[in-house]
């Protein structure tokens, strides 16, 4: 199964396909009801305090409203004006079962908060633009205040968040639990932005597939879809038909940047793997080959060896752009990182190449701030990609890949991953993908998500603090679990 990341946009006209064929109300039904079930296993018991505001999201809170009365739980309905059609409509069936909708303050919200159990806001929703209006941001303001006071439920994106970014606009609803509909928004997978949502929880709608399909910005593949990507070995594999690959890397100082990626290679299946450098790279595990070369480029140049994938860049120095640009020449499947990844070296990508900045990397390269690249990672993956060609993988919690066309997001992982090295290893699991014949699509999507299941399975045994080699030494377990969620070779 796959899901879907949407923007407004989407959004917009999936509720326009929706209200030409008649169905508007019943997805806003669905929508509610799916609210109210949310709310009834979470929080069993007490009152519930519902923030209906003029849109569509305030249909939803009413509707939901409606069926916590049904299920006999003590329901407070807090309500601002609106000319919603739909809205409209269902503030009139929540009167008809008897229902109560008083207009919504600060004042009335923080009378209606004292003993209740849950705030269901369903003030704004992905349409929503900054600024917000002094009014709303007083009662946003109010709800935040709260001091042990009721949790936080919000529908579909908590109020005074921007759908599209990142980053914080101002006063923004912070929420223990989210119930998003059909996919995320972006606000809900990056930065500052997700974590005012502690909880998502993505509700499908009766809508067609093909719908959704013709709206997504990004596609999010589960771990089932990936594993069946995986590369299988025959019976008759030996370590010349499973993957040759070469690290071009490490500088004085830098050693351990290729001797990690050749690790994560080796962890990922490669048969053989052999780190060329200028300096000496350390074994950090004995079946490491490493040779050292007076001038790697000259090496290069020469050499009418081809190994099966080339990873390069890892703690390469100033020498990388002029080293990527002979090995983009053969062709062969590459993934280029850390010092490779150079303006100079834009439009010089091929379909077989990988390329796997982090947002200081990336700034590099669109010659943008940082703030630009996390504000919208999937607009700076579109960029650089267009920009470098190939396939990108814009590192990131969560990864955005991106080839001609498609975006994909990559969730997952562990916060402790934020250590030196972690993208060397990544690098080096790349290539081995590389070289087992996956395309540098297929190899970027399988092997993000695998690295950061390593990254989860290793939080288990190290906890907050990891290395990359501890990381490294959970990638065997990783690939288990998605080749155990994808269908059996």
């Amino acid at each position: 199964m796959r899901g879907a990341v949407l923007t407004p946009d989407g959004v917009r006209a999936i509720d326009a396909r929706l209200e030409r064929a008649g169905l508007l109300d019943p997805a806003m039904e669905v929508a509610g009801e799916a609210v109210a079930r949310a709310v009834q296993e979470r929080w069993p018991t007490g009152r519930v305090v519902l923030l209906a505001g003029g849109g569509a999201n305030g249909g939803d809170a009413l509707v939901a409203a409606r069926h916590l009365l049904a299920a006999g739980r003590s329901v407070t309905v807090l309500a601002r004006p609106s000319t919603h059609p739909l809205t409209r409509l269902n503030r009139r069936r929540l009167r008809a079962v008897r229902g109560e909708v008083r207009p919504l303050t600060p004042a009335s919200l923080n009378r209606a908060a004292r003993g209740a159990t849950v705030l269901v806001d369903g003030l704004l929703g992905t349409g929503f633009r900054p600024p917000l209006r002094d009014d709303l941001a007083r009662v946003i303001g109010a709800l935040n205040a709260r001091d042990r006071g009721p949790d936080v439920l919000a529908i579909d994106l908590p109020s005074g968040l921007d759908a599209t970014r990142a980053d914080l606009p101002g006063e923004a609803v912070r929420a223990d639990v989210t119930v998003t509909f059909i996919g995320p928004k972006p606000a809900q997978l990056f930065g500052d932005a997700a974590a005012h949502g502690e909880t998502l929880i993505v509700t499908p709608l009766p809508v067609p597939a093909a719908w959704i399909e013709d709206v997504q910005v990004a596609a999010r593949p589960d771990d089932a879809a990936l594993g069946a990507l995986l590369p299988v070995r025959t019976a008759s594999a030996h370590k010349g038909t499973a993957g040759r690959v070469w690290i071009v890397g490490g500088d004085p100082g830098t050693v351990g940047a290729p001797a990690l990626a050749g690790l994560g290679a080796l962890r990922t299946g490669a048969g053989l793997v052999t780190v060329h450098s200028a300096a000496d790279v350390p074994l950090v595990t004995p079946e490491l080959m490493a040779q050292r070369h007076a001038d790697l480029r000259a090496f290069l140049t020469a050499s009418d060896v081809r190994p099966d994938a080339v990873a390069l860049g890892m703690g390469l120095g100033p020498d990388a752009p002029a080293l990527a640009r002979e090995v983009l020449r053969w062709t062969v499947p590459t993934v280029l990182d850390a010092d490779a990844l150079q303006p100079e070296l834009c439009g010089h990508g091929h379909d077989r190449c990988l390329w796997t900045p982090h947002p200081g990397e990336a700034a590099r390269v669109l010659g943008v701030s940082t703030l630009e690249i996390t504000r919208d990672p999937l607009a700076a993956a579109r960029a650089l990609q267009e920009r470098l060609g190939g396939v990108v993988v814009l590192k990131g919690g969560p990864s955005v890949v991106a080839r001609s066309g498609d975006l994909s997001v990559s969730t997952g992982g562990h916060p402790g991953m934020a250590s030196a090295g972690m993208g060397d290893t990544l690098g080096g699991m790349l290539a081995a993908l590389l070289a087992q014949g996956l395309p540098a699509w297929d190899a970027a999507r399988v092997g993000v998500r695998l690295h950061a299941r390593a990254g989860e399975r290793a939080a288990r045994t190290f906890g907050y603090g990891l290395g990359a080699t501890d990381v490294a030494h959970e990638i065997g377990g990783a690939w288990a679990d998605l080749r155990s969620a994808g269908p059996r070779p």
